[in-house]
């Protein structure tokens, strides 16, 4: 009997401990199975440290930024939890991330469009400082000319570099020319000849003054104005009177003939605005026909490689055929 026993209990104590021995391996299994060891970021691109991390089944937390000089750009500095050490999954992996030195050689923007310079100095940290724009006879429009701190010098991130900007060409400037009292064709001929535009032309009615001459100018004359400026004119037209329906007009024109095509370009003045009509090239004997407002408050101009050939006003007393290559239709 006491033999008996001695087994029964020698037996259940070997089950105790077998048992008490699965469950500890068993668990220290899971908890195996459950942890990783945190690597050794540091010095590592974010974006390798982020594929590292994300296979351990870590998660990435970025702590912050700080200047390194012993660190580029955008790499790990420092991390929490320490290289080496165990955590579980899903847990959180805090960096900081370098900014690279303090300080930086200045890159040279000499030459780049101001777009592009911007960028490169956000890329760099740098600054937008004192912006300058001054005529240049070599620089394009919007390029920059120099800079200030030069290129190659020492700056803290964060400085300020001033530009000096491009206008371009400086613009031919001519004396407004006199135009009061010519008619209305000869005054475009003479803008035309400085480079100066044809504006916006308003009528008055004056009896004691010619018809179709101008009256008034802007700029006057005198004034220096920049080649291309536009010049509105002020041109005497006589009462308004029954001299044609209201409505379109339907008007024509014959290219004179040759070998080659010319540009023609017919603009319109009606109600205050001056307008493009028709603006291509044509083949020589081409007949172009087109509609215009019939109104006293209306001209026709017709352009021929840039140079005014026939112009037409509805003023009273205006006839069909003013000139002879322009003809008028009713609409």
């Amino acid at each position: 009997m006491r033999r008996f026993l001695k087994v029964a209990f020698l037996f259940g104590a070997f089950v105790v401990v077998a048992g008490i021995s699965g469950y500890l391996t068993l668990r220290f299994i899971i908890k195996s199975g459950d942890t990783v060891v945190v690597p050794d970021l540091a010095g590592k691109d974010v974006v390798y440290a982020l594929d590292i991390l994300t296979d351990l089944g870590l998660n990435i937390k970025v702590s912050g930024f700080e200047y390194r000089t012993d660190v580029p750009k955008n790499h790990v500095a420092s991390q929490v939890p320490e290289p080496g050490s165990e955590v579980k999954k899903d847990r959180d992996v805090r960096i900081i991330i370098s900014k690279g030195p303090k300080t930086l050689v200045v890159p040279n923007l000499v030459g780049m469009d101001i777009r592009q310079a911007y960028i490169i100095m956000e890329q760099n940290g740098l600054s937008r400082g004192v912006l300058s724009r001054t005529f240049s006879e070599r620089a394009a429009i919007d390029e920059v000319i120099s800079q200030v701190s030069p290129p190659g010098t020492v700056l803290t991130r964060g400085d300020a570099i001033d530009l000096l900007i491009s206008l371009g060409r400086r613009p031919v400037t001519y004396k407004m020319p006199y135009l009061h009292g010519l008619a209305l064709e000869d005054a475009i001929l003479i803008l035309e000849r400085v480079d100066l535009g044809l504006g916006k032309i308003r009528y008055i009615q004056r009896k004691d003054l010619p018809r179709d001459v101008v009256v008034e100018q802007d700029p006057p004359s005198g004034y220096q104005v920049a080649s291309g400026i536009f010049v509105n004119l002020t041109v005497n037209r006589a009462e308004k009177g029954p001299i044609l329906d209201k409505g379109l007009g339907l008007f024509h024109h014959r290219v004179p003939g040759g070998f080659l095509k010319r540009h023609v370009r017919i603009r319109v003045n009606a109600f205050g605005m001056l307008y493009d009509l028709y603006d291509v090239f044509v083949r020589p004997g081409q007949h172009i026909w087109f509609l215009a407002p019939q109104d006293p408050e209306t001209t026709v101009f017709v352009y021929q490689d840039g140079e005014l050939v026939l112009s037409h006003s509805f003023s009273p007393g205006s006839v069909a055929g003013y000139f002879p290559e322009l003809e008028i239709g009713r609409d």
